[in-house]
């Protein structure tokens, strides 16, 4: 009996060695029950808010792609915690060691006593892109003492980074970037500094570090040979940096951008005096790893030295990034190394012309300067030119043909320049072009019909040209389209639809002003602008306003030319939810279209300097988003509606030079227009007029009318009655302008009384 006991129990013991792994996975979870447990109380202190990242979202700028995809949806009690999206266990001892919850759309504040605090033995944590609702970053986050990789990134933290984050002293990666409120305080940043002695990256950009002294700066020296990358861009740091981190010898990437106040002390190179005009050390050239270079938004000064070029630039140990933006440099335009991916030297004082020998990289940013000459013909050869932006300089001659053939080019910026003769007419199907702006130079001739094989397109400018040709509806089929602005050309004719079947949905800026349009205003294009309709575009986002910013890669903003309440102002950046329409300064006659009123994230509406006609529809009182309305120099007959007394953020109108009549609206923003808002229009009265009207007591349109006729000038009536056409009034000698209109609505003198 025994016997047979122990050969069953040996027979047992084999069958389980010689199970298949995945059998044996389904007997025994892997999941720790501990850590299953706190992951799931952890999901349910948070909402999922699916606005968060509708249709997806891309960040061009942080290179990050978020998804539709709320992670913690498969996590429920039926299944192992080990095969949830976002989690990575031990394989032996089951325990949760990684947890990717990065743009999983969850919403709500944080718990001091979270869960997530139990799990110790995690070792990757990212809770990027969520929306944390200005949660602080808790003293919980100590026990997490075996992260190597912490990532809290553009999550809506705030308050004061906890000193106990120090703990985390096997971190290799931080990343707290992108939380507007946080702040990292002398003491903590002293002590996390000491404690991760292998960090290999550090990203605190947009954190305020504004407290830390340049002593404590001196303690990143402390990473002699670990760190890599380091970024502590808009951190509000000020005194001298520590030159020594320059010459760390695995530095790859460096961002100190925009710190006003910082200094970076130079230091002497092996000759005997400091360096003086230029601030690149000769020491940069050393940095053998060194591909990534951003020294923009600083104060350097003088032109850039041999050396630098010599080593950096002309080499083809090739660099991926270099940006001198927004600096004092001067000189010759610096040629990079072949093979060089983004080069940009934009708002710098650079002269002369574009070299011929110029390497072709994918992006050349070489706006605001003081380039001049002709766009080389070498561009033609571009094939990889995915960005090229040569704008506001002095560049002259003709556009070459070739870029309108380019097969990557996604943004063309010339403008602001010197630039003559016919835009490219071979823009071809299919081809990648995002942004075209080519306004203000001196173009001439009529639009290519080309144009409208750029089914990308999203930033179509050309003001401010000498452009003739009739209003290019054919481009209408443009899906894609948000800015269109043919501005102070002579464009001429009507404005009719081509015939497709939505046209213009996504357009958001429509500028056609200072040309010779006339006909009547293109309501079935009024009709079709569903990106002007939808006030929820853009405004959900952990991040808070979203602008238009380019695919390609490259540091560049879509920007336009507006006029904004009156005055010229470029918008450097295009928010989302920006809209405007201008038809003015043309000849548009008839009415203005009741569609108008549906546009309800309209933010502007100028028609003034036209012949347009009839009265000013009520429909206009929903457009509650309205900050601009311009109506001035037409013939508008009729009274101003009540319904514009609904426009709350309303702050410029000017409805002078037409046919008003009648009482101005009071109240609400109505309250604050002065005289100029109305001059021009001799029938108005009231408020803020000089003039008074007869009866300043609110009365229907029709009634107003008839009794300043049948009053005006009387010291005293007679009583009289009649059904529902004969009304008695009476005026006491003393009463004068503060007259009272009873009607009589009753078969006798009863229903006077």
């Amino acid at each position: 009996m025994m016997g047979c006991f122990t050969l069953s129990l040996l027979l047992l013991l084999l069958l389980l060695v010689d199970t298949p792994s995945s059998t044996c996975s389904s007997v025994l979870p892997l999941c720790n029950h501990h850590d299953n447990s706190n992951l799931l109380q952890f999901k349910n202190s948070f909402s999922i808010n699916p606005s968060l990242y509708k249709d997806g979202w891309w960040s061009e700028e942080m290179g990050i792609y978020c998804s539709s995809y709320p992670k913690t949806v498969s996590w429920n009690n039926n299944t192992d915690c080990c095969e949830w999206d976002g989690v990575t266990c031990d394989t032996k001892s089951g325990h949760v060691i990684g947890l990717d919850l990065s743009c999983s759309m969850l919403e709500g504040e944080f718990h001091p006593n979270s869960t997530l605090f139990h799990l110790t033995h995690l070792q990757q944590l990212n809770l990027a892109f969520n929306n944390f609702s200005n949660s602080p970053i808790y003293p919980g986050i100590g026990n997490l003492v075996s992260l190597t990789h912490l990532n809290l990134s553009t999550s809506a933290l705030a308050g004061d980074i906890p000193s106990t984050i120090s703990h985390l002293s096997k971190l290799l990666s931080l990343d707290l970037s992108y939380n507007y409120e946080l702040t990292l305080d002398e003491s903590t940043w002293s002590r996390l500094i000491g404690n991760t002695t292998n960090m290999e990256e550090l990203v605190l950009n947009v954190i305020d570090m504004s407290s830390i002294r340049e002593t404590s700066l001196s303690l990143l020296m402390n990473f002699t040979s670990s760190l890599l990358f380091l970024n502590l861009a808009y951190t509000e740091l000020h005194g001298r940096f520590p030159t020594g981190i320059l010459g760390l010898p695995n530095l790859e990437e460096l961002s100190l951008y925009v710190n006003e106040d910082l200094k970076v002390e130079l230091p002497k190179s092996n000759w005997s005096t400091p360096l003086s005009v230029t601030v690149f050390p000769p020491f940069l050239a050393k940095l053998q790893n060194l591909r990534n270079l951003d020294l923009s938004n600083n104060k350097i000064h003088g032109k850039i030295p041999n050396w630098f070029s010599d080593n950096l630039l002309h080499t083809w140990k090739s660099m991926n990034f270099i940006d001198l933006s927004f600096n004092q440099l001067q000189g010759d335009l610096p040629i990079p190394a072949n093979g060089t991916d983004y080069f940009a030297v934009s708002n710098n004082n650079f002269t002369g012309g574009i070299p011929s020998t110029l390497s072709l990289s994918t992006q050349l940013i070489f706006s605001h300067n003081h380039l001049s000459g002709t766009i080389p013909s070498m561009f033609c050869n571009a094939t990889f030119l995915d960005a090229l932006i040569l704008s506001h300089n002095h560049l002259s001659g003709v556009i070459p043909q070739c870029l309108g053939a380019l097969p990557d080019l996604t943004i063309l910026d010339l403008q602001v320049n010197n630039l003559h003769g016919n835009i490219p007419t071979n823009f071809s199907q299919d081809y990648n072009f995002q942004t075209i702006k080519l306004n203000n130079n001196q173009l001439d001739g009529s639009l290519p019909r080309s144009l409208s094989n750029c089914i990308m397109l999203e930033v179509l400018d050309l003001a401010e040209n000498n452009l003739e040709d009739v209003f290019p509806s054919w481009l209408e089929g443009l899906q894609e389209l948000q800015v269109l602005s043919l501005r102070a050309n002579k464009f001429h004719g009507t404005i009719t639809s081509f015939g497709a079947k939505d046209p213009f949905p996504k357009l958001r800026i429509f500028d056609v002003s200072n040309n010779k349009f006339s006909g009547p205003l293109p309501t079935s294009f009024f009709e079709n602008f569903q990106g002007m309709k939808d006030l929820s575009n853009g405004t959900h986002h952990p991040r808070g306003l979203l602008y238009m910013h380019s695919s390609s890669g490259a540091a560049y903003n879509d920007s336009v030319v507006v006029i904004i309440k009156g005055q010229s102002t470029e918008l450097v950046r295009i928010l989302t939810t920006f809209t405007t329409i201008d038809l003015s300064n043309n000849m548009f006659e008839g009415e203005i279209p009741h569609v108008i009123g549906e546009l309800s994230s309209l933010k502007g509406l100028n028609l003034s300097h036209n012949k347009i006609s009839g009265t000013i529809p009520q429909t206009l009182g929903n457009l509650t988003s309205l900050e601009w309305l311009d109506f001035s120099w037409n013939q508008l007959k009729g009274e101003i509606p009540m319904a514009l007394t609904n426009l709350n953020f309303l702050a410029v109108l000017n409805l002078s030079e037409n046919q008003l009549k009648g009482m101005i609206p009071t109240g609400k923003q109505f309250n604050t227009f002065q005289n100029d808002s109305y001059r021009g229009n001799p029938m108005l009265c009231g408020f803020p007029l000089s003039k008074s009207c007869d009866n300043d007591k609110e009365q229907p349109p029709s009634v107003f009318a008839e009794a300043k006729e049948s009053l005006f000038g009387w010291k005293s009536v007679a009583v009289g009655y009649g059904c529902g056409v004969v009304f008695g009034m009476f005026l006491g000698s003393q009463l004068q302008w503060d007259m009272h209109v009873e009607w009589c609505l009753g078969p006798s003198l009863e229903g006077c009384l």
